[in-house]
């Protein structure tokens, strides 16, 4: 989340705890403070939940601060002191999409097959956007949504496979383009697939593109087989956070040796 949102949020909050009852904001509360935070998150959350059930049955024209407010049993007023505005609404639904979509990954920290997981991993983000079609498409509609805590950890698990493909000599370029061509594949596979007309909805479209990026990201073979030092390289790279023994200049140093030689492959 923005910075601009978390202060609009917090001062949100900050509203919610001053107002009374008889101001329409029909918060929940309880008789010490701590009670009342619980109450205000509760109504939070209600209110989120109520504008992902409208978004996901009615689109995102739906979601307006009058009817998100009826859906959840409050006063319109209640909306704006909780989340600022339908931006900030919608940021905070954004992030329970991120959040959900978080709970629903598997980890395995030591799959059998690296190319398997990968394809695992990449199959799920598919499935949960074609699952939830207008809820993903508010999720990745702003830049600004790569701020959300849940996106982060979302791109750590990633990270950690691209991590174990690099240390077991299967990754074929760098780990951040890894990342980029491996989120971006999966994206577009989803809004392609919902832009086609359903009868124009070839499963076949969504297993290519998956190969098609598992192609580009890894190696059939271990490269650190090969004779080249690229892949090597990229190997030592992703085990270097592991090692002890140098000092952190040395690692540095080392690091951007190894980064020149994985450039090159």
């Amino acid at each position: 989340m923005s910075p601009r949102s978390r202060a609009r949020d917090g001062a949100a909050a900050a509203a919610a705890a001053d107002s009374d009852s008889g101001s329409g904001s029909d918060l929940e509360s309880g008789s010490g403070s701590g009670s009342a935070v619980v109450g205000r998150e509760r109504t939070r959350q209600r209110v989120i939940e109520a504008a992902a059930d409208l978004l996901a049955r009615e689109g995102r024209d739906a979601v307006t601060t009058r009817a998100v407010a009826v859906a959840a049993g409050l006063q319109p007023p209640a909306i704006y002191r909780l989340f600022g505005d339908k931006d900030g609404l919608l940021e905070a639904v954004a992030e329970h999409g991120f959040a959900t979509f978080l709970a629903a990954k598997r980890v395995d920290p030591d799959p059998q097959d690296l190319i398997e997981d990968l394809r695992a991993g990449w199959d799920l983000a598919v499935e949960f956007g074609l699952a939830n079609p207008a809820l993903y498409t508010l999720m990745y509609s702003e830049p600004t949504r790569v701020a959300s805590p849940a996106f982060k950890a979302g791109m750590e698990i990633l990270m950690g496979r691209i991590r174990r493909l690099a240390a077991g000599g299967r990754l074929r370029v760098d780990e951040e383009l890894a990342a980029t061509l491996i989120h971006a594949t999966a994206r577009g596979a989803v809004l392609t697939w919902l832009s086609l007309p359903e009868d124009r909805r070839n499963p076949a479209l969504l297993t290519m593109l998956r190969e098609s990026m598992v192609a580009a990201v890894t190696n059939e073979e271990p490269a650190v087989q090969d004779a080249g030092p690229a892949g090597a390289a990229r190997a030592l790279r992703a085990t270097l956070p592991e090692q002890t023994i140098l000092s952190g200049a040395e690692q540095h140093l080392l690091r951007e040796w190894l980064e020149r030689l994985a450039s090159d492959g």
